[in-house]
């Protein structure tokens, strides 16, 4: 088998190539900029890989990416990810999330019809859900330009199934996270600072809603998930969740409790990191990945957060360069 994970050097595409190579794939992936460029986050199987470079704003490159790695699976998981970022950028976000997998579904469709195709969806679709918790038929009310861009892609990929035969299946993950999310990301934020604070480098952790609650599931469990998906006789659509949710505060109290410090001695709150609008109790029900997948998660939250702040500590002690560079 042969994979082509675009977004391969983000948290999910280098959980799912780690997945796949030792499932025995030959995996490629698509990068912006030089494929000779190092990424952190895949350097430990760097050599194992097939990076090409490629851009979403650029059909040729996408179709010329196709061509040269014939994959028999693609998993689109490439796109702008941070849901804050995108109402500073909107049409960026339009550009890269919605009009990019669209140019990416075409290009599958002219260059490798036969491949089976991958789109990450988002609860963010959700935004202010009519229901509690939110399964596949749930109506989407994305409250971010983010949202809005993932109804997009997962509408556009909807439409190549039925309409072209395309085996293209939609994962709507929850949030996921792990060692490897971004510092902007507030559970890697939470983490990297309790850790950071623990060993003398800050002082503070600055926040906006505490009382913020998300469906947050490990990232490394969600990408079997992904996996599983494209390995189904049909394509269908699954919501990928816990089903539990947890406040900001929950993660802050667990991160803090890690390390052994007193939490409200080192974290304040500034209304300059609240969002313009926030979703509205987002909880999955994965009962179908449940039944058709036999997929469920398998860390729970506390156990995460816990992870997290271990590895931040790691990093911390082989030099505050390297952990703020994943």
């Amino acid at each position: 088998m042969r994979a082509l994970i675009t977004g391969i050097g983000g948290q999910d595409g280098s959980y799912l190539a780690e997945l796949l190579l030792e499932k025995g794939y030959e995996v490629h992936g698509l990068i912006r900029g030089s494929a000779s460029e190092p990424v952190a986050r895949l350097e430990e199987f760097r050599e194992r890989l097939t990076l090409h470079s490629g851009d979403l704003l650029d059909q040729r490159s996408l179709e010329n990416v196709l061509r040269e790695s014939e994959p028999t699976e693609i998993y689109h998981l490439a796109g702008t990810s941070f849901v804050a970022e995108s109402w500073s950028q909107p049409v960026l976000t339009a550009e890269f999330t919605a009009v990019g997998t669209a140019r990416m579904l075409e290009a599958v469709r002219q260059i490798t019809p036969e491949a089976r195709f991958y789109q990450a969806s988002s609860s963010e679709m959700f935004g202010k859900p009519d229901e509690v918790p939110q399964r596949e038929s749930t109506p989407f009310n994305p409250r971010s330009p983010y949202g809005a861009a993932k109804c997009y892609a997962h509408y556009a990929t909807l439409n190549y199934r039925e309409g072209y035969g395309l085996f293209a299946a939609s994962g709507i993950l929850y949030n996921h996270e792990s060692p490897r999310r971004p510092l902007e990301y507030v559970t890697r934020k939470v983490t990297h600072s309790a850790a950071a604070i623990r060993v003398g480098l800050e002082k503070e952790l600055v926040l906006g809603n505490l009382d913020a609650e998300r469906d947050w599931g490990y990232a490394k469990d969600y990408v079997e998930a992904i996996w599983l998906m494209l390995q189904q006789d049909e394509p269908d659509d699954f919501v990928i969740a816990t089903g539990q949710t947890h406040s900001v505060r929950d993660l802050v109290e667990i991160a803090f409790d890690q390390v052994g410090l007193e939490p409200w001695a080192h974290v304040r709150t500034d209304p300059r990191f609240l969002r313009p609008a926030d979703v509205e109790h987002v909880v999955g029900d994965a009962s179908k990945a449940r039944q058709k997948l036999g997929w469920q998660p398998r860390t729970t939250f506390d156990e995460l957060v816990r992870l997290m702040v271990a590895a931040d500590l790691e990093l911390l002690e082989r030099g505050p360069r390297r952990a703020t560079s994943l």
